[in-house]
């Protein structure tokens, strides 16, 4: 990849540092989508040894790149997407991946492709891990700061913007 590639690439998924999630952290800080991409490959990481018969780097770069649509759209909620949400944040991806040079057009194509079907090992590994961070994700953070289903509204952060000690 030629350097402005990268950098227009790279320029691009900077976006996901100032996209905010619904959920905040232990600091009391909303948390980003790079914020949950980074951890989530990092779980892959750390748990590649649990799954001795499933390519742990092809997962890892599912982790890495799952929510890049987001760059184009920011981060909706699973309670509050729509399937037009989806749609035109697929499309958005799409057009992108479409833009990046070779090997990696293809590649990532792949991938999403793969990830979309939920069928391989990989994909349904991805899935769970991505699940099971956004869960570890909310349970540190305090409970007055989640998202409410039914008003689609988040509650103050405690103690003025504080995190509560526990």
């Amino acid at each position: 990849m030629k350097p402005e590639e990268l950098l227009s690439v790279l320029h691009t998924a900077n976006r996901l540092k100032d996209t905010t999630r619904h959920c905040w952290t232990p600091g009391n800080r909303h948390e980003s989508v790079a914020d949950h991409s980074w951890r989530l490959a990092l779980t892959a990481f750390f748990l590649r040894d649990e799954f001795p018969d499933t390519d742990m780097d092809k997962v890892i770069k599912m982790c890495l790149i799952h929510d890049l649509g987001e760059c184009f759209t920011g981060d909706i909620p699973s309670f509050l997407k729509t399937d037009a949400d989806t749609a035109k944040e697929d499309a958005l991806l799409i057009q992108w991946v479409e833009t990046l040079p070779q090997p990696y057009r293809t590649e990532m194509a792949a991938l999403y492709a793969e990830m979309d079907a939920l069928e391989t090992p990989e994909a349904k590994l991805y899935k769970a891990l991505d699940k099971l961070e956004a869960v570890i994700s909310h349970n540190e953070s305090p409970l007055d700061t989640w998202h409410s289903p039914r008003t689609s509204r988040r509650f103050a952060p405690p103690s003025g913007g504080r995190r509560r000690q526990r």
